[in-house]
């Protein structure tokens, strides 16, 4: 059975990375959605089997900047009160939050770069259990609170909020999971101004990336299948 999955994508190299094969493998027919120049209304949103709302350098507040944000964050919120499976990495994950009634702020700081997660009690009985002590790819500064009903899964030192799981259907990444080593060198060339802002060597993160590379996309793919057996079991 073929299944349809839908990826809004706010910046090009920002993409479904080592989630597009795998759903491939699954028997997903997968599309992008270019916010800001597609359309991206209720109906279409709501009608695909999965929706994965990707990140970008943008806060989910500034919606006069970036009006798109208003029809989007409208569509997610549709999709959620429809208790579709969606799954929110960095800016989606806040645009979920946020569509959920939590709060979306910036915290002033930014956290870029390879780290471990700690997660919560609920955050070991997760799909997050594969990750153990692997580090993550965090690339924020913003940060969202839990939405009412959800659970926390994780935290990092001073960023407590690093995910959240909402029933089988909705689950909300602050951090990236998706990203492939071999392919981050784009996002040192993309977000090259954002490094050099923060005083961030790239050659920090291109190190880190080669370490820890391996271990993450295998922990990766086991949270992504372990959340999609969860969501397809709910079919």
């Amino acid at each position: 059975m073929t299944r349809t999955a839908l990826a809004i994508r706010h910046v090009a190299f920002e993409d479904l990375g080592l989630l597009a094969p795998l759903l491939a493998e699954r028997g997903y027919d997968v599309r992008y959605a270019e916010a800001g120049v597609d359309a991206i209304g209720a109906a279409d949103v709501t009608a695909v089997d999965l929706l994965v709302v990707l990140g970008g350098p943008i806060g989910v507040y500034e919606r006069e900047r970036y009006p798109f944000l208003v029809e989007e964050q409208a569509a997610i919120a549709a999709r959620l009160a429809a208790r579709r499976p969606t799954l929110g990495i960095c800016l989606g994950a806040q645009l979920m939050a946020q569509a959920l009634g939590a709060e979306v702020a910036p915290t002033g700081r930014a956290e870029i770069g390879f780290g471990p997660l700690s997660l919560t009690d609920d955050g070991r009985a997760s799909v997050l259990q594969a990750i153990g002590d692997v580090p993550v790819l965090h690339w924020h500064g913003d940060q969202f609170a839990i939405p009412a009903g959800a659970q926390r899964l994780a935290q990092t030192p001073g960023f407590p909020n690093q995910a959240f799981a909402l029933g089988r259907h909705a689950l909300g990444l602050q951090f990236h999971l998706e990203v492939e080593a071999p392919r981050l060198e784009r996002w040192l060339i993309g977000h090259a101004h954002e490094l050099a802002a923060h005083r961030i060597d790239p050659a920090t993160i291109r190190r880190d990336a080669a370490l820890h590379g391996d271990a993450l996309t295998r922990a990766a793919r086991a949270v992504f299948e372990a959340w999609l057996d969860g969501c397809e079991a709910g079919e």
